[in-house]
């Protein structure tokens, strides 16, 4: 361990380094406690032993202020002193000691003391190992939550988050934004030709186009099965049915066999879009009905196609 030995007493400082290192530890000294501070601020120190009363911070001073940082680390600090008393033993411990050493002080005492500060430093080590590797896991956990497992895209949980803050934003600062509804054409038949396996692969091949050729900026969900949700942050309606509609394309151009979505013989996708606009009063649930109402608009005007509601502004693309 790293121990510092804060005492004005020359001869008090020699006798416990030389005990302190003959027991296999490091030894720092501070001949007052201003300086045992500065030292607790620049490196980390095991063990604390200092004593009660030198100038300037005397030991309660420095026991209050290694009580009161926060640092993942513990200190295990040791009051010596001449002053036995309970009142003394317990205004040190109050101030936040964890043992004591009577002066003159026994080599014993020091060993003794040592021993016990090593087995609770390594305690509190280990808790903050374990504090540090549950942080890590609840992370993880937490992106699994937000992750569609066979995609990798979001989820519908992500999808919430995720519209509710740029919602919020659009609001805030008077921007636009996007929704594209998108569902693949006749997947049922898809799966029921070829096997769930296939249509499995399908969905990761179509979801790995949303994921690189989108926009930067933009995201992609799985909203459930074989649909998928897009958010195009500041985009208004006429860019977002170019930028949807080459998606379309992307998804087209993968030439995925699929016999029962005629006339075109391979998997496509519809899409409906709808846009919010900072002047108006949707809410993003609104918005988000608005987009799905026009994909049911692109399903029933042929499929493989992107559309917009009736009282939108662009005319359904194909």
């Amino acid at each position: 361990m790293r121990v510092l030995i804060a005492d004005d007493e020359a001869t008090t400082r020699i006798v416990v380094k030389a005990m302190v290192q003959k027991l296999g530890h490091e030894a720092l000294v501070a001949i007052d406690g201003d300086e045992a501070w500065d030292v607790l601020q620049s490196v980390a120190i095991d063990v604390l032993i200092t004593d009660w009363v030198m100038p300037g911070l005397d030991g309660l001073e420095l026991c209050r202020r290694v009580r009161a940082q926060s640092a993942g680390t513990y200190t295990y600090t040791i009051l010596a002193t001449a002053m036995s008393e309970r009142a003394d033993v317990l205004a040190g411990m109050q101030a936040g000691a964890d043992d004591f050493l009577i002066k003159p002080i026994d080599p014993f005492a020091v060993q003794t003391s040592l021993i016990a500060a090593e087995r609770v430093t390594e305690l509190h080590n280990q808790l903050n190992r374990f504090r540090g590797q549950l942080e890590i896991l609840n992370g993880e956990l937490a992106e699994q939550a937000r992750t569609d497992p066979l995609t990798h895209l979001g989820n519908r949980l992500r999808l919430e988050e995720d519209l509710y803050a740029l919602h919020s934003r659009a609001q805030r600062h008077g921007r636009p934004y996007s929704i594209a509804m998108c569902d693949l054409d006749h997947f049922k038949e898809f799966n029921d030709t070829y096997g769930h396996p296939q249509g499995d692969d399908s969905l990761q091949r179509v979801a790995a186009v949303l994921a690189v050729d989108m926009r930067g900026g933009d995201s992609a969900y799985r909203f459930g099965g074989e649909e998928f949700t897009l958010l195009l942050a500041d985009a208004l309606l006429p860019g977002a049915v170019i930028a949807v509609d080459r998606l379309r394309e992307s998804i087209e151009g993968l030439a995925i066999p699929h016999a029962g979505n005629t006339p075109f013989g391979v998997l496509t996708v519809s899409a409906g879009v709808a846009t919010y606009d900072p002047t108006g009063v949707l809410t993003s649930a609104e918005v988000l009905e608005h987009a799905d109402q026009a994909l049911y608009a692109a399903k029933h005007n042929g499929r493989n196609q992107v559309a917009t509601t009736r009282t939108e502004s662009v005319a359904t693309t194909r």
